[in-house]
């Protein structure tokens, strides 16, 4: 048995075939699941009780969890229990623009990036698409608002769990589903170019955020293992095909560690790497945690850097900094209860 968030509105339509049931059910179901927000197939008032009955079969409309939650000015921070004891964590965040969540896509994450919380403990599972759903779905009920951005930059590489990540931005986006634009998702990766490449033609304008943190293989290796089978010639070719076939801008993170990746000659190094490539640099000020031991680079040294980018004409910004008194912050997520 499985989530019923789980499934598209194809999913659903295929699924009444099958079971010999009208396809303008599923249109019907959806309404009641993302409009309505029932909390029981029994709360359904227009499909016959026998269809009900075998839905009730084959899948379920448990919600998350909610272990913990911990607020700061302008986020929360939510610890979910999934359906088999497993621990993520999602954060939302109020800007001017509206509401945004980021959002969890496994337990655990095999990319053993040096600087991150998240990546300390290794990839347990996938996250199903119905459990990236319900994390905004939980949220959105606990706030009793409509979340309007989604960024998938939580605990785990989303592009380790392809399939479900691209499920779930369908559910999302679908008019009937969250209704929530592409250009209001954005997914971030450390840089799987197969999977780059197959995104380049999945058939949604979602943003795609490149995780770099570095200028050059030597440094990159050191903090990040991925760039150990995807080097940085191989990753800026393969975004140049993806900037070509999609026009999409992207958006390059750079976490500043102190004495680390945060020199001048760092920041020159990084202008001439992405010289001419449609895209942004976001700064990002590292967020310490208890369990490694870099340390954020000075406001001083943040601005140098991000004056050297700006002279030699690479868009760049400084991320707005959230939830670092909570370890809601970037690199601070974890999914064990008792780390929390």
């Amino acid at each position: 048995m499985e989530s019923i968030y789980q499934l598209r509105l194809t999913d659903l339509e295929n699924y009444f075939l099958e079971h010999n049931d009208k396809k303008f059910h599923a249109s019907q179901l959806f309404d009641w699941l993302y409009k309505k927000r029932i909390k029981s197939f029994d709360e359904v008032g227009n499909i016959k009780k026998e269809t009900l009955e075998v839905l009730k079969r084959d899948y379920f409309l448990k919600p998350l969890n909610i272990l913990k939650k911990e607020e700061d000015q302008d986020v929360n921070k939510y610890l979910f229990e999934l359906v088999d004891g497993e621990k993520i964590e999602a954060v939302l965040m109020r800007h001017d623009y509206g509401t945004s969540i980021c959002v969890s896509s496994q337990v655990g994450c095999n990319m053993g990036c040096s600087f991150c919380e998240s990546g300390r403990r290794k990839k347990i599972r996938n996250l199903t698409a119905g459990e990236m759903v319900q994390q905004i779905l939980e949220v959105e009920e606990d706030i009793k608002m409509r979340i309007s951005h989604v960024v998938v930059m939580g605990i785990g590489e989303p592009f380790d769990n392809y399939e479900n990540l691209t499920r779930f931005i369908e559910i999302i986006n679908h008019p009937k589903g969250l209704e929530i634009g592409s250009r209001h998702i954005t997914v971030s990766t450390c840089g799987i170019i197969p999977k780059i490449e197959e995104f380049m033609n999945f058939p949604y304008q979602v943003n795609l955020a490149i995780s770099l943190h570095a200028p050059n293989d030597t440094l990159r290796k050191q903090l990040m293992p991925i760039a150990k089978v995807y080097p940085l010639e191989d990753l800026l070719s393969c975004l140049k095909r993806y900037l070509a076939k999609t026009s999409r801008r992207l958006t390059f993170e750079y976490i500043l560690l102190k004495d680390i990746n945060d020199h001048e000659e760092d920041a020159l190094e990084l202008a001439k790497l992405l010289k001419g490539i449609n895209g942004y640099v976001n700064l990002i000020p590292y967020n310490e945690t208890t369990h490694i031991d870099y340390k954020r680079s000075t406001p001083l040294q943040i601005m140098k850097f991000y004056d050297i980018l700006k002279k030699n004409k690479i868009p760049v910004t400084i991320r707005r900094e959230f939830g670092s008194k909570i370890s809601a912050a970037c690199g601070q997520l974890r999914s064990r209860k008792e780390e929390v």
